[in-house]
Protein backbone atom coordinates (compact mmCIF):
# COMPACT_ATOMS: atom_id res chain seq x y z
CA UNK A 1 0.00 0.00 0.00
CA UNK A 2 1.52 3.25 -0.92
CA UNK A 3 2.12 6.41 0.61
CA UNK A 4 1.97 9.59 -1.29
CA UNK A 5 5.29 12.48 -1.08
CA UNK A 6 3.85 15.30 -4.09
CA UNK A 7 3.39 13.06 -6.85
CA UNK A 8 5.60 10.24 -6.06
CA UNK A 9 4.51 7.18 -4.16
CA UNK A 10 6.37 5.73 -1.19
CA UNK A 11 6.47 2.71 -0.47
CA UNK A 12 5.88 1.58 2.98
CA UNK A 13 7.67 -2.24 3.31
CA UNK A 14 10.11 -2.32 4.75
CA UNK A 15 13.61 -4.94 4.19
CA UNK A 16 13.16 -4.47 0.30
CA UNK A 17 9.54 -5.30 0.17
CA UNK A 18 9.42 -8.60 1.34
CA UNK A 19 7.79 -7.94 4.28
CA UNK A 20 5.20 -4.90 5.31
CA UNK A 21 5.80 -4.78 8.99
CA UNK A 22 3.64 -2.26 9.79
CA UNK A 23 0.60 -3.95 8.54
CA UNK A 24 1.93 -7.49 10.58
CA UNK A 25 1.80 -4.91 13.82
CA UNK A 26 -2.11 -3.66 12.69
CA UNK A 27 -2.74 -7.23 12.33
CA UNK A 28 -1.40 -8.15 15.76
CA UNK A 29 -2.90 -5.50 17.54
CA UNK A 30 -6.00 -6.03 16.35
CA UNK A 31 -5.66 -9.64 17.62
CA UNK A 32 -4.62 -8.54 21.14
CA UNK A 33 -4.96 -5.53 23.49
CA UNK A 34 -1.68 -5.34 24.50
CA UNK A 35 1.48 -6.64 21.77
CA UNK A 36 5.01 -7.33 23.10
CA UNK A 37 7.09 -7.21 20.36
CA UNK A 38 9.66 -9.90 21.36
CA UNK A 39 6.98 -12.16 21.54
CA UNK A 40 5.30 -11.55 18.32
CA UNK A 41 8.26 -10.85 15.90
CA UNK A 42 11.10 -12.45 17.67
CA UNK A 43 13.06 -12.83 14.80
CA UNK A 44 12.89 -9.24 13.39
CA UNK A 45 15.35 -7.02 14.12
CA UNK A 46 14.55 -4.24 17.06
CA UNK A 47 15.38 -1.78 15.11
CA UNK A 48 13.04 -2.44 12.33
CA UNK A 49 10.40 -2.86 14.57
CA UNK A 50 11.19 0.42 15.83
CA UNK A 51 11.06 2.65 12.71
CA UNK A 52 7.59 0.87 11.84
CA UNK A 53 5.94 1.74 14.95
CA UNK A 54 7.33 4.86 14.77
CA UNK A 55 5.20 5.59 11.55
CA UNK A 56 2.40 3.71 13.15
CA UNK A 57 2.76 5.96 16.01
CA UNK A 58 3.33 9.38 14.21
CA UNK A 59 -0.25 8.54 12.46
CA UNK A 60 -1.75 7.89 16.31
CA UNK A 61 -2.95 4.78 14.82
CA UNK A 62 -0.60 2.76 17.59
CA UNK A 63 0.59 3.77 21.06
CA UNK A 64 3.72 1.88 22.23
CA UNK A 65 5.94 1.64 25.86
CA UNK A 66 9.27 1.17 25.50
CA UNK A 67 10.73 -1.30 28.44
CA UNK A 68 14.34 -2.54 29.40
CA UNK A 69 15.33 -5.75 30.64
CA UNK A 70 18.05 -7.90 31.64
CA UNK A 71 18.36 -11.40 30.21
CA UNK A 72 20.26 -14.08 31.34
CA UNK A 73 22.48 -15.98 27.77
CA UNK A 74 24.57 -18.60 28.00
CA UNK A 75 28.63 -18.39 27.30
CA UNK A 76 30.32 -20.43 24.63
CA UNK A 77 31.47 -22.65 27.80
CA UNK A 78 27.94 -22.32 29.22
CA UNK A 79 26.53 -23.65 25.47
CA UNK A 80 28.67 -26.40 25.17
CA UNK A 81 28.08 -27.20 28.84
CA UNK A 82 24.35 -27.29 28.22
CA UNK A 83 24.74 -29.55 24.93
CA UNK A 84 27.04 -32.05 26.39
CA UNK A 85 27.17 -32.17 30.53
CA UNK A 86 29.61 -30.52 32.93
CA UNK A 87 33.13 -30.88 33.67
CA UNK A 88 32.44 -33.24 36.59
CA UNK A 89 29.86 -35.33 34.88
CA UNK A 90 31.97 -35.71 31.62
CA UNK A 91 34.76 -37.56 34.36
CA UNK A 92 32.34 -39.03 36.17
CA UNK A 93 30.72 -40.60 32.69
CA UNK A 94 34.05 -41.88 31.21
CA UNK A 95 35.31 -43.55 34.65
CA UNK A 96 31.38 -45.32 34.71
CA UNK A 97 31.62 -46.58 30.72
CA UNK A 98 35.10 -47.51 31.30
CA UNK A 99 34.91 -49.31 34.39
CA UNK A 100 38.07 -48.26 35.88
CA UNK A 101 40.51 -45.59 34.11
CA UNK A 102 44.23 -45.41 34.97
CA UNK A 103 45.57 -42.17 37.02
CA UNK A 104 47.04 -41.30 33.57
CA UNK A 105 44.56 -41.79 30.94
CA UNK A 106 41.85 -39.98 33.27
CA UNK A 107 44.36 -37.04 33.78
CA UNK A 108 44.79 -37.03 29.56
CA UNK A 109 40.86 -36.44 29.38
CA UNK A 110 40.04 -32.89 28.24
CA UNK A 111 37.54 -32.25 31.45
CA UNK A 112 40.19 -33.56 33.88
CA UNK A 113 41.73 -29.90 34.68
CA UNK A 114 38.29 -28.87 35.89
CA UNK A 115 36.40 -31.80 36.89
CA UNK A 116 37.90 -34.30 38.34
CA UNK A 117 38.38 -32.04 41.37
CA UNK A 118 34.25 -31.71 41.17
CA UNK A 119 33.74 -35.09 40.58
CA UNK A 120 35.77 -35.88 43.73
CA UNK A 121 33.67 -33.22 46.31
CA UNK A 122 30.44 -34.37 44.75
CA UNK A 123 31.69 -38.01 45.95
CA UNK A 124 30.93 -39.29 42.18
CA UNK A 125 34.55 -41.18 41.61
CA UNK A 126 37.35 -42.28 44.32
CA UNK A 127 40.86 -43.46 43.90
CA UNK A 128 41.49 -46.97 43.80
CA UNK A 129 44.79 -48.09 44.07
CA UNK A 130 46.89 -46.58 40.94
CA UNK A 131 43.36 -45.60 39.16
CA UNK A 132 40.11 -44.40 39.38
CA UNK A 133 36.77 -46.22 39.60
CA UNK A 134 32.99 -45.05 39.99
CA UNK A 135 30.44 -44.53 43.70
CA UNK A 136 27.41 -43.67 41.49
CA UNK A 137 25.77 -46.04 38.85
CA UNK A 138 23.56 -42.51 38.03
CA UNK A 139 24.50 -39.42 38.66
CA UNK A 140 22.23 -36.15 38.62
CA UNK A 141 24.07 -33.11 36.17
CA UNK A 142 22.55 -30.13 37.82
CA UNK A 143 24.97 -27.56 36.59
CA UNK A 144 23.52 -28.61 32.77
CA UNK A 145 19.91 -28.78 34.17
CA UNK A 146 20.57 -25.27 35.20
CA UNK A 147 22.04 -23.86 31.95
CA UNK A 148 19.64 -25.40 29.78
CA UNK A 149 16.82 -23.71 32.16
CA UNK A 150 18.64 -20.30 31.20
CA UNK A 151 19.02 -21.39 27.49
CA UNK A 152 15.10 -21.80 27.56
CA UNK A 153 13.83 -19.43 29.67
CA UNK A 154 16.68 -16.86 29.93
CA UNK A 155 16.75 -16.24 33.53
CA UNK A 156 18.31 -17.74 36.69
CA UNK A 157 16.20 -17.85 40.02
CA UNK A 158 19.37 -18.20 42.17
CA UNK A 159 20.85 -14.96 42.68
CA UNK A 160 24.11 -16.43 44.35
CA UNK A 161 24.20 -19.43 41.74
CA UNK A 162 24.31 -17.28 39.30
CA UNK A 163 27.07 -14.55 40.57
CA UNK A 164 28.74 -18.03 40.52
CA UNK A 165 28.34 -19.12 37.40
CA UNK A 166 28.95 -15.29 35.92
CA UNK A 167 32.29 -15.87 37.72
CA UNK A 168 32.66 -19.34 35.95
CA UNK A 169 32.00 -17.53 32.94
CA UNK A 170 29.26 -19.91 31.91
CA UNK A 171 26.45 -17.24 31.76
CA UNK A 172 26.64 -13.27 31.01
CA UNK A 173 23.77 -10.85 30.96
CA UNK A 174 22.67 -8.61 28.07
CA UNK A 175 20.20 -5.58 27.45
CA UNK A 176 17.19 -6.58 25.77
CA UNK A 177 14.61 -3.73 24.68
CA UNK A 178 11.47 -4.63 24.28
CA UNK A 179 8.01 -2.67 23.17
CA UNK A 180 4.33 -3.21 24.16
CA UNK A 181 2.11 -1.77 21.57
CA UNK A 182 -1.72 -1.12 21.83
CA UNK A 183 -4.59 0.93 19.75
CA UNK A 184 -3.98 4.60 19.53
CA UNK A 185 -6.24 7.70 19.33
CA UNK A 186 -6.54 6.98 15.61
CA UNK A 187 -6.25 3.44 15.04
CA UNK A 188 -7.41 2.07 11.52
CA UNK A 189 -6.52 -1.63 10.40
CA UNK A 190 -5.05 -0.19 7.21
CA UNK A 191 -2.83 2.68 6.56
CA UNK A 192 -4.63 5.28 4.44
CA UNK A 193 -2.45 7.14 1.76
CA UNK A 194 -0.95 10.58 3.39
CA UNK A 195 -0.03 13.37 1.23
CA UNK A 196 2.50 15.84 2.49
CA UNK A 197 2.65 18.81 0.39
CA UNK A 198 0.19 20.91 -1.37
CA UNK A 199 0.71 21.37 -5.17
CA UNK A 200 -0.70 23.29 -7.44
CA UNK A 201 -2.45 20.22 -9.39
CA UNK A 202 -4.41 20.05 -6.09
CA UNK A 203 -5.32 23.42 -5.86
CA UNK A 204 -6.36 23.41 -9.44
CA UNK A 205 -8.74 20.11 -9.42
CA UNK A 206 -9.82 20.79 -5.80
CA UNK A 207 -8.88 17.50 -4.83
CA UNK A 208 -6.87 19.06 -1.69
CA UNK A 209 -10.24 19.38 -0.02
CA UNK A 210 -10.63 15.35 0.42
CA UNK A 211 -6.94 14.87 0.71
CA UNK A 212 -5.68 13.09 3.80
CA UNK A 213 -2.71 15.40 4.64
CA UNK A 214 0.05 14.44 6.96
CA UNK A 215 0.19 15.82 10.56
CA UNK A 216 3.27 17.74 10.79
CA UNK A 217 5.50 16.30 14.36
CA UNK A 218 6.51 19.25 15.56
CA UNK A 219 8.32 16.88 18.11
CA UNK A 220 10.66 15.51 15.55
CA UNK A 221 14.27 16.44 16.25
CA UNK A 222 15.83 19.39 14.44
CA UNK A 223 12.35 21.50 14.33
CA UNK A 224 11.80 24.22 16.52
CA UNK A 225 9.80 22.90 19.79
CA UNK A 226 11.65 19.41 18.99
CA UNK A 227 13.54 17.31 21.52
CA UNK A 228 16.70 19.66 23.44
CA UNK A 229 17.07 22.80 24.36
CA UNK A 230 17.10 25.24 21.31
CA UNK A 231 14.58 23.63 20.14
CA UNK A 232 16.32 20.69 18.58
CA UNK A 233 18.14 22.85 16.64
CA UNK A 234 22.10 23.42 16.72
CA UNK A 235 24.33 24.27 19.27
CA UNK A 236 28.10 25.70 19.90
CA UNK A 237 30.50 23.21 21.98
CA UNK A 238 31.55 25.35 25.34
CA UNK A 239 35.10 24.61 23.31
CA UNK A 240 34.47 26.67 20.44
CA UNK A 241 32.58 29.53 22.72
CA UNK A 242 35.71 29.87 24.84
CA UNK A 243 37.75 29.50 21.50
CA UNK A 244 35.85 32.50 19.30
CA UNK A 245 36.40 34.35 22.64
CA UNK A 246 39.98 33.89 22.57
CA UNK A 247 40.42 34.61 18.61
CA UNK A 248 38.66 37.97 19.75
CA UNK A 249 40.93 39.05 22.24
CA UNK A 250 44.09 37.89 19.45
CA UNK A 251 42.64 40.12 16.96
CA UNK A 252 41.82 42.86 19.19
CA UNK A 253 46.03 42.55 20.72
CA UNK A 254 46.90 43.03 16.61
CA UNK A 255 47.29 38.93 15.99
CA UNK A 256 47.06 37.54 12.92
CA UNK A 257 45.64 33.51 12.66
CA UNK A 258 47.98 30.83 11.31
CA UNK A 259 46.49 28.19 9.09
CA UNK A 260 46.70 25.13 11.16
CA UNK A 261 44.82 22.27 8.97
CA UNK A 262 47.61 19.93 9.28
CA UNK A 263 47.35 17.75 12.22
CA UNK A 264 49.75 15.29 10.67
CA UNK A 265 53.48 16.71 9.92
CA UNK A 266 57.23 16.09 9.46
CA UNK A 267 59.79 14.96 12.44
CA UNK A 268 61.78 17.70 10.81
CA UNK A 269 59.07 20.30 11.60
CA UNK A 270 57.64 18.77 14.85
CA UNK A 271 61.16 18.77 16.73
CA UNK A 272 64.33 18.87 14.26
CA UNK A 273 63.18 22.63 13.40
CA UNK A 274 62.49 23.79 17.24
CA UNK A 275 65.81 22.41 18.30
CA UNK A 276 64.46 19.19 20.11
CA UNK A 277 67.18 16.84 20.66
CA UNK A 278 66.75 13.23 18.49
CA UNK A 279 67.00 11.66 21.94
CA UNK A 280 64.36 13.73 23.83
CA UNK A 281 61.84 11.58 25.76
CA UNK A 282 58.68 13.11 23.80
CA UNK A 283 60.34 11.68 20.64
CA UNK A 284 59.44 8.19 22.20
CA UNK A 285 56.53 6.22 20.91
CA UNK A 286 54.87 6.24 24.23
CA UNK A 287 54.69 10.19 24.11
CA UNK A 288 54.23 10.67 20.41
CA UNK A 289 51.86 9.11 17.87
CA UNK A 290 53.98 7.80 14.67
CA UNK A 291 52.39 7.63 11.25
CA UNK A 292 53.25 4.11 9.11
CA UNK A 293 51.42 5.07 6.02
CA UNK A 294 52.54 6.73 3.95
CA UNK A 295 56.06 5.83 5.59
CA UNK A 296 58.11 9.14 5.60
CA UNK A 297 57.77 12.61 4.54
CA UNK A 298 59.69 13.98 1.72
CA UNK A 299 62.64 17.10 2.81
CA UNK A 300 61.64 20.52 4.33
CA UNK A 301 59.65 22.19 1.13
CA UNK A 302 56.61 25.11 0.90
CA UNK A 303 53.22 24.12 1.45
CA UNK A 304 51.60 26.51 -1.26
CA UNK A 305 48.16 26.52 0.48
CA UNK A 306 49.59 27.80 3.82
CA UNK A 307 51.71 30.34 1.79
CA UNK A 308 48.88 31.54 -0.16
CA UNK A 309 46.81 32.09 3.44
CA UNK A 310 49.39 34.15 4.70
CA UNK A 311 50.13 35.58 1.87
CA UNK A 312 46.29 36.96 1.76
CA UNK A 313 47.34 38.02 5.28
CA UNK A 314 49.96 39.72 4.24
CA UNK A 315 48.26 41.82 1.33
CA UNK A 316 45.92 43.08 3.78
CA UNK A 317 48.38 44.47 6.41
CA UNK A 318 50.56 46.15 3.95
CA UNK A 319 49.64 49.79 4.09
CA UNK A 320 51.86 50.46 0.72
CA UNK A 321 50.77 47.96 -1.79
CA UNK A 322 53.11 49.79 -4.31
CA UNK A 323 55.80 47.75 -2.93
CA UNK A 324 54.34 45.06 -4.33
CA UNK A 325 53.81 44.32 -8.45
CA UNK A 326 51.12 42.16 -7.73
CA UNK A 327 48.61 41.71 -4.84
CA UNK A 328 47.30 38.26 -6.35
CA UNK A 329 48.10 35.64 -3.05
CA UNK A 330 49.15 32.69 -5.01
CA UNK A 331 51.71 34.41 -6.92
CA UNK A 332 52.85 36.71 -3.79
CA UNK A 333 53.46 33.34 -2.04
CA UNK A 334 55.45 31.77 -4.78
CA UNK A 335 57.89 34.97 -5.07
CA UNK A 336 58.06 34.72 -1.29
CA UNK A 337 58.94 30.72 -1.32
CA UNK A 338 61.17 31.96 -4.16
CA UNK A 339 63.42 33.54 -1.44
CA UNK A 340 63.90 30.97 0.75
CA UNK A 341 66.63 27.76 0.83
CA UNK A 342 65.45 24.51 2.05
CA UNK A 343 68.16 22.64 1.65
CA UNK A 344 70.11 25.69 3.12
CA UNK A 345 67.57 25.32 6.16
CA UNK A 346 68.02 21.90 6.49
CA UNK A 347 71.46 22.15 6.70
CA UNK A 348 71.51 24.49 8.90
CA UNK A 349 69.21 22.99 11.39
CA UNK A 350 71.66 19.67 10.90
CA UNK A 351 74.58 21.27 12.23
CA UNK A 352 73.49 23.25 14.84
CA UNK A 353 72.20 19.83 16.42
CA UNK A 354 75.20 17.80 15.53
CA UNK A 355 78.87 20.10 15.53
CA UNK A 356 76.87 23.33 17.10
CA UNK A 357 76.87 26.59 14.83
CA UNK A 358 75.72 30.23 15.17
CA UNK A 359 78.19 30.59 18.63
CA UNK A 360 76.18 27.42 19.61
CA UNK A 361 77.98 24.00 20.94
CA UNK A 362 75.01 22.22 19.70
CA UNK A 363 74.22 18.97 21.31
CA UNK A 364 77.06 17.09 19.26
CA UNK A 365 75.61 13.80 18.75
CA UNK A 366 75.24 11.78 15.14
CA UNK A 367 72.09 13.55 13.73
CA UNK A 368 70.08 10.93 11.66
CA UNK A 369 68.65 11.94 8.66
CA UNK A 370 65.87 9.25 8.45
CA UNK A 371 64.53 10.98 12.19
CA UNK A 372 63.04 14.15 10.44
CA UNK A 373 61.32 12.20 7.66
CA UNK A 374 58.76 10.37 10.19
CA UNK A 375 55.38 11.46 10.06
CA UNK A 376 53.61 12.17 12.97
CA UNK A 377 50.40 13.32 14.30
CA UNK A 378 51.83 16.71 15.34
CA UNK A 379 52.02 16.78 18.99
CA UNK A 380 51.91 20.66 19.01
CA UNK A 381 51.47 23.37 16.89
CA UNK A 382 54.45 25.28 17.12
CA UNK A 383 55.72 22.91 13.53
CA UNK A 384 53.19 25.54 12.33
CA UNK A 385 54.69 28.50 14.00
CA UNK A 386 58.32 26.89 12.82
CA UNK A 387 57.11 27.32 9.14
CA UNK A 388 55.56 30.50 9.79
CA UNK A 389 58.77 32.12 11.09
CA UNK A 390 60.91 30.58 8.81
CA UNK A 391 59.29 32.22 6.02
CA UNK A 392 59.39 35.11 8.05
CA UNK A 393 63.25 35.09 6.88
CA UNK A 394 62.12 36.23 2.95
CA UNK A 395 61.30 39.13 4.79
CA UNK A 396 62.35 39.75 8.32
CA UNK A 397 59.86 42.30 10.32
CA UNK A 398 57.76 42.41 13.04
CA UNK A 399 54.64 40.71 13.36
CA UNK A 400 52.25 38.76 15.49
CA UNK A 401 50.79 35.29 15.26
CA UNK A 402 48.44 32.73 16.89
CA UNK A 403 46.49 29.41 16.27
CA UNK A 404 44.30 27.45 18.42
CA UNK A 405 43.71 23.33 17.10
CA UNK A 406 43.80 20.00 17.95
CA UNK A 407 47.61 18.28 18.97
CA UNK A 408 47.47 14.66 19.70
CA UNK A 409 49.89 13.27 22.62
CA UNK A 410 50.06 9.89 23.63
CA UNK A 411 48.58 10.04 27.46
CA UNK A 412 46.48 7.65 29.28
CA UNK A 413 43.36 9.12 29.53
CA UNK A 414 41.80 10.14 32.88
CA UNK A 415 39.97 12.94 34.52
CA UNK A 416 42.51 15.98 33.24
CA UNK A 417 43.88 14.24 30.21
CA UNK A 418 42.94 13.60 26.58
CA UNK A 419 44.79 11.69 24.25
CA UNK A 420 44.47 15.14 21.95
CA UNK A 421 43.65 18.67 23.21
CA UNK A 422 43.67 22.02 21.68
CA UNK A 423 46.52 24.32 22.62
CA UNK A 424 46.26 28.04 21.91
CA UNK A 425 49.60 29.01 21.05
CA UNK A 426 50.60 33.03 20.21
CA UNK A 427 54.54 34.41 18.60
CA UNK A 428 55.66 37.74 18.43
CA UNK A 429 58.59 38.74 16.42
CA UNK A 430 60.21 41.96 17.48
CA UNK A 431 63.78 43.69 17.24
CA UNK A 432 65.25 43.57 20.53
CA UNK A 433 62.59 42.26 22.95
CA UNK A 434 63.65 41.37 26.38
CA UNK A 435 61.95 38.89 29.43
CA UNK A 436 60.77 41.74 31.26
CA UNK A 437 58.73 42.88 28.17
CA UNK A 438 57.51 38.87 27.84
CA UNK A 439 56.14 39.24 30.80
CA UNK A 440 54.35 42.58 30.82
CA UNK A 441 52.66 41.15 27.73
CA UNK A 442 51.60 37.86 29.62
CA UNK A 443 49.82 39.92 32.25
CA UNK A 444 48.29 41.87 30.09
CA UNK A 445 47.03 38.59 27.83
CA UNK A 446 45.96 37.16 31.43
CA UNK A 447 44.23 40.41 32.30
CA UNK A 448 42.25 40.05 29.49
CA UNK A 449 40.56 36.81 30.06
CA UNK A 450 40.06 37.27 33.33
CA UNK A 451 42.88 36.34 35.05
CA UNK A 452 44.67 39.39 36.71
CA UNK A 453 47.70 38.23 39.06
CA UNK A 454 50.43 36.11 37.52
CA UNK A 455 53.54 34.23 39.15
CA UNK A 456 55.93 33.30 36.74
CA UNK A 457 58.58 30.21 37.26
CA UNK A 458 61.89 29.01 35.63
CA UNK A 459 61.62 26.20 33.38
CA UNK A 460 63.00 24.26 30.56
CA UNK A 461 62.03 24.02 26.70
CA UNK A 462 63.96 22.42 24.18
CA UNK A 463 63.39 25.89 21.93
CA UNK A 464 62.94 28.43 24.36
CA UNK A 465 65.75 30.30 26.63
CA UNK A 466 64.80 32.03 28.98
CA UNK A 467 61.59 29.62 29.70
CA UNK A 468 58.92 30.54 32.17
CA UNK A 469 55.69 28.56 33.63
CA UNK A 470 52.77 30.94 34.18
CA UNK A 471 50.53 30.18 37.18
CA UNK A 472 47.89 31.82 38.95
CA UNK A 473 45.47 31.65 41.61
CA UNK A 474 42.55 29.98 41.23
CA UNK A 475 39.71 30.65 43.24
CA UNK A 476 37.39 27.37 42.86
CA UNK A 477 41.03 25.17 43.91
CA UNK A 478 42.10 27.50 46.34
CA UNK A 479 45.55 27.14 45.38
CA UNK A 480 47.73 28.34 42.58
CA UNK A 481 47.34 26.22 39.46
CA UNK A 482 49.76 26.30 36.19
CA UNK A 483 47.78 27.82 33.32
CA UNK A 484 50.57 28.23 30.42
CA UNK A 485 54.26 27.92 29.20
CA UNK A 486 56.27 31.09 28.01
CA UNK A 487 59.75 31.77 26.56
CA UNK A 488 62.11 33.27 24.31
CA UNK A 489 63.02 30.91 21.14
CA UNK A 490 66.71 30.07 20.91
CA UNK A 491 68.95 31.62 18.63
CA UNK A 492 69.88 28.15 17.72
CA UNK A 493 66.55 27.93 16.26
CA UNK A 494 66.16 31.36 14.63
CA UNK A 495 69.22 31.83 13.42
CA UNK A 496 69.12 28.20 11.33
CA UNK A 497 65.83 29.64 9.21
CA UNK A 498 68.16 32.87 8.39
CA UNK A 499 66.51 35.53 10.42
CA UNK A 500 68.70 38.11 11.54
CA UNK A 501 70.36 38.03 15.33
CA UNK A 502 68.55 41.59 16.43
CA UNK A 503 65.03 39.94 15.69
CA UNK A 504 63.72 37.63 18.93
CA UNK A 505 60.64 35.85 19.48
CA UNK A 506 57.80 35.35 21.92
CA UNK A 507 56.12 31.98 22.54
CA UNK A 508 53.47 31.37 25.06
CA UNK A 509 51.11 28.94 24.71
CA UNK A 510 48.41 27.15 26.83
CA UNK A 511 45.38 24.75 26.30
CA UNK A 512 41.73 25.51 25.25
CA UNK A 513 40.14 22.67 27.62
CA UNK A 514 41.62 24.17 31.02
CA UNK A 515 39.98 27.57 31.07
CA UNK A 516 36.88 26.12 29.22
CA UNK A 517 36.74 23.81 32.36
CA UNK A 518 37.14 26.55 35.01
CA UNK A 519 34.66 28.84 33.57
CA UNK A 520 31.70 26.02 32.87
CA UNK A 521 32.59 24.26 36.10
CA UNK A 522 33.53 21.05 35.29
CA UNK A 523 36.07 18.34 36.85
CA UNK A 524 36.24 15.96 34.52
CA UNK A 525 37.53 16.70 30.74
CA UNK A 526 35.61 13.37 29.73
CA UNK A 527 32.51 14.77 30.40
CA UNK A 528 33.73 18.06 27.68
CA UNK A 529 34.67 15.48 25.10
CA UNK A 530 33.90 12.71 23.93
CA UNK A 531 31.07 9.66 23.96
CA UNK A 532 30.14 10.96 27.83
CA UNK A 533 29.09 14.36 26.88
CA UNK A 534 25.79 15.51 27.90
CA UNK A 535 23.66 17.42 24.60
CA UNK A 536 21.64 18.80 27.23
CA UNK A 537 24.86 20.45 28.85
CA UNK A 538 25.88 21.64 24.89
CA UNK A 539 22.72 22.80 23.99
CA UNK A 540 21.57 24.86 27.51
CA UNK A 541 24.88 26.73 28.22
CA UNK A 542 25.23 30.43 27.44
CA UNK A 543 28.53 31.92 25.48
CA UNK A 544 31.14 32.72 27.68
CA UNK A 545 33.09 36.05 28.97
CA UNK A 546 36.34 35.23 29.92
CA UNK A 547 36.58 38.43 31.39
CA UNK A 548 33.72 38.45 33.75
CA UNK A 549 32.97 35.87 36.44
Amino acid sequence: MPGTRSAVPVPLHTNGGQRDLTEEILEAVDQSEHVATNEAFPQIPQGEIKAALDRLASRSMVEYETKDNEEVILTEEGQTIADEGSHEYQIWDAVQKAGRLSDKDLGAHPASKFGRGNAIKAKWIKKDGDGWVSLAESVTDHTRVQLQHVQQHHVMQDPKQQKDYTKRKLITTRKVITYVARKGPRWAKEMRIEVTDLTAEMIADGSWKTANFKPYNFNAKGTLGGEGAGGGTGALHPLNKVREEFRKIFFNMGFEEMPTARFVDSGFWNFDALYVPQQHPARDLQDTFYVSDPPEAGPPGPDPEFDTILASMDVDDDQDESDHPTLDPAARAKDTTSKLDYTKYYDNVRAVHQDGKFGSIGYRYPFKDDEPKRLVLRTHTTSISAYVLHRLSANPRPCRYFSIDRVFRNETVDATHLAEFHQIEGVIADYNLTLGGLQAFLKRFFRNIGVPDLKFKPAYNPYTEPSMEVFAWHEGLNKIVEIGNSGMFRPEMLLAMGLPPDLRVYGFGLSLERPTMIKYGISNIRELLGHKVDLGFIEGNPAVRLDRE
